[in-house]
């Protein structure tokens, strides 16, 4: 009998049966490195804005306090942008000829608000409340990546939820003192050099140091850095979890992000 089917054909059936088993695969990975690159989640990438605005410039070179302009971030559930009269307060007096500032000098004239670009959102079905970070202890970079760096400000973080859940399910290795989350930025300016060794200093040493020098675990976080705590460290954690009341078995609940 004459064969019906060229040889080549086994070679057609090999291929297919691995391609049923590798392409599904290649898809998945494929589709899971797209939705995770900066071209989907959009991190490093600055956004146009009304007016340049630079976070270096303002925060570091300058020390104004997040505060000034990010006002409600302790006591509200959304940091607000600034208002036009918040940035005409001083440009009013400084930069007054300066050609990128015209549309603020326009806003001011017309009344019409700027409407600047939001680079960090999370989903309509995800509740998020600045407010209770903040008043935890978690600074500004723990989330938004080396703000204070930023000449242009873009994206820090890609907020995926595993990315959040880590948080949420290891309290312990992140909340922090409330006084610390914005006077980080205060030692940043000053740049002194991270102490490594603090057990040769004296109390009074470690008072002065406290004030004025990055931790290690600081110094991470405004480079935005990933820092693994020492167990004395996670441990003054849970006493920081204990002062705030905070219920670590109850913070991963979906309730607690998805309402």
């Amino acid at each position: 009998m004459a064969q019906i089917f060229h040889p080549s054909t086994n070679v057609l059936a090999n291929v297919s049966l691995v391609a049923v088993v590798v392409l599904p695969l290649g898809l998945l990975v494929g589709g899971s490195a797209i939705s995770r690159s900066p071209w989907n989640t959009h991190v490093g990438l600055a956004k146009d804005q009304p007016a340049p605005f630079s976070h270096q410039h303002h925060a570091v070179e300058l020390g104004i306090d997040c505060r000034y302009c990010h006002n409600s971030v302790e006591k509200s559930p959304y940091s607000n942008v600034p208002s036009t009269a918040t940035c005409y307060t001083c440009h009013s007096q400084i930069w007054t000829n300066s050609p990128l500032l015209e549309p603020v000098r326009n806003s001011v004239a017309t009344g019409q608000p700027l409407r600047w670009n939001q680079l960090h959102t999370v989903p309509d079905f995800v509740y998020f409340n600045h407010a209770v970070h903040v008043n935890r202890g978690l600074n500004c970079n723990v989330c938004h990546g080396p703000i204070q760096k930023e000449m242009m400000t873009y994206k820090g973080k890609p907020f995926f939820m595993a990315w959040c859940l880590n948080c949420h399910r290891n309290p312990e290795e992140y909340v922090g003192k409330r006084e610390d989350v914005f006077s980080v930025y205060k030692k940043y300016q000053m740049d002194q050099p991270v102490v490594e060794d603090e057990a040769k200093l004296s109390d009074e040493e470690k008072k002065k140091l406290a004030d004025t020098h990055l931790t290690p675990e600081q110094a991470a976080l405004m480079d935005s850095g990933d820092y693994k705590r020492s167990n004395d460290e996670v441990e003054k954690g849970k006493e920081l979890l204990s002062k705030y009341k905070v219920k670590k078995q109850q913070l991963s609940d979906c309730s607690v992000c998805h309402r």
